[in-house]
């Protein structure tokens, strides 16, 4: 809203300072500290009105060192998590650009899954919550239009080869994005023709079958969504873990996002041009800002808890991103903690259920999965257990970065 209201001053009246608001790198800026702002100060009104209503986490008993002491701790946090980066975005961004559309709507939409789930362990006193067959029809329902709107929608546009001598020579930019077309690509990590069309996939068993690459290109997108975000919800398991791994990855995917949207970035690192996905680095900006002021909170000893309604929303967002900057390749390495910690918990149940059916006793590789628990199990304190996941997750984010150069 802010940035319409600045383009209206700056063209009717040349107010000063007004062009500000045109620089991405102002408005990315700008989110960061109204986000993280937000957050801080508003967290904790937030979080005292949830403890005066009584809203607050009912621990299971694992067996866990220090969980009882955890018991009453307000839940629902992912509230602050998503206004801390809707109210930014909504005085920040271009609210007429696709992809900051797209991910309004996905925040809003995986919140809400969040938030009935969370409303029924709270409220209805039901410890299981939503139903897991209800949380994967709204994922699935949620990825079944994103994939459409990536497919089908006309400004969600690429530019494979891209010169900037060519571009200088340009007279309106308009040229750029006008020769900009409709693609099914993707990028491969570490391969130097390292663009990969969805088309390929169905294309094979026969040319003409390629108007129907968006059956192929939409269960894909769903499997991303449902998986990224389910990753995330397991992950939200001991205090900063989930919001401090997931504003890690967020901020890798923002240079992604800068990158292909800038026309000089884009041709130097010899990647795909994507028309406007700059301005997702404004709602990158909000949403890791919102994750590091909630961290405040959430640190060991949490005051506050994220609950579904924010470790869903952190995983659909981040699939999300990843789909629009065309890295959804590069998931398994970037959400490299989210990946052990779903891998964790398959691994022990389909050993568990194998042994169980060939000897009689279920034999578990974990002491306890996810992952983080069975550190907990061996005697680790969960800070540490967090600041090394974070370590892990720094180390991951920066080898996504460098696939950018390295081939």
């Amino acid at each position: 809203m802010l940035y319409y209201l600045f383009e209206f001053l700056e063209q009717k009246f040349q107010f000063p300072g007004a062009t500000l608001f045109q620089f991405l790198t102002f408005r990315a800026s700008l989110a960061v500290i109204l986000s993280s702002s937000f957050t801080l100060i508003y967290g904790r009104i937030i979080i005292r009105f949830l403890k005066n209503k009584q809203i607050g986490e009912s621990v299971r008993d694992l067996g866990l060192a220090g969980q009882t002491e955890k018991t009453g701790t307000p839940t629902m946090g992912g509230i602050i998590i998503i206004l801390g980066t809707l109210i930014p975005v909504l005085l920040l961004a271009q609210l007429d650009n696709i992809y900051i559309l797209l991910l309004i709507l996905t925040t809003l939409a995986m919140g809400l899954i969040g938030f009935i789930d969370d409303y029924i362990k709270i409220f209805k006193k039901n410890k299981e919550g939503l139903k897991g067959k209800f949380k994967v029809v709204g994922q699935i329902l949620l990825g079944v239009f994103v994939g459409a709107v990536l497919y089908f929608h006309p400004e969600v546009t690429v530019k494979e080869e891209l010169r900037v001598e060519a571009v200088a020579k340009t007279t309106n930019i308009q040229e750029v994005f006008s020769t900009a077309k409709k693609s099914t690509l993707t990028t491969i990590p570490l391969f130097k023709d390292n663009e990969f069309d969805y088309s390929d996939l169905i294309s094979w068993i026969s040319e003409d079958l390629k108007a129907y690459t968006w059956m192929v290109f939409i269960p894909i997108v769903v499997f991303i969504i449902v998986a990224v975000s389910n990753g995330a919800n397991l992950t939200d398991g001991i205090d900063g873990l989930a919001a401090g791994s997931s504003a890690i990855m967020v901020l890798a995917l923002g240079i992604f996002a800068w990158v292909s949207g800038n026309l000089i970035f884009s041709d130097y690192l010899n990647i795909m041009y994507i028309p406007k996905v700059g301005e997702v680095v404004i709602f990158v900006a909000a949403f890791s800002g919102a994750l590091i002021g909630f961290l405040w909170f959430n640190t060991f000893p949490a005051t506050i808890f994220m609950g579904d309604t924010g470790s869903l929303t952190i995983g659909g967002v981040i699939a999300v991103i990843a789909l629009i900057v065309r890295k959804e390749l590069l998931i398994p390495l970037l959400c490299g903690i989210f990946l052990i910690e779903n891998l964790s918990v398959i691994l022990q149940v389909g050993y568990f259920k194998y042994t169980r059916k060939k000897t009689g006793v279920g034999v578990r590789i974990f002491k306890m999965a996810p992952l983080h628990h069975h550190y907990q199990k061996i005697g680790l304190h969960e800070s540490k257990i967090v600041t090394r996941f974070w370590i892990i997750g720094i180390l991951l984010a920066v080898l996504s970065i460098v696939t950018l150069k390295i081939r």
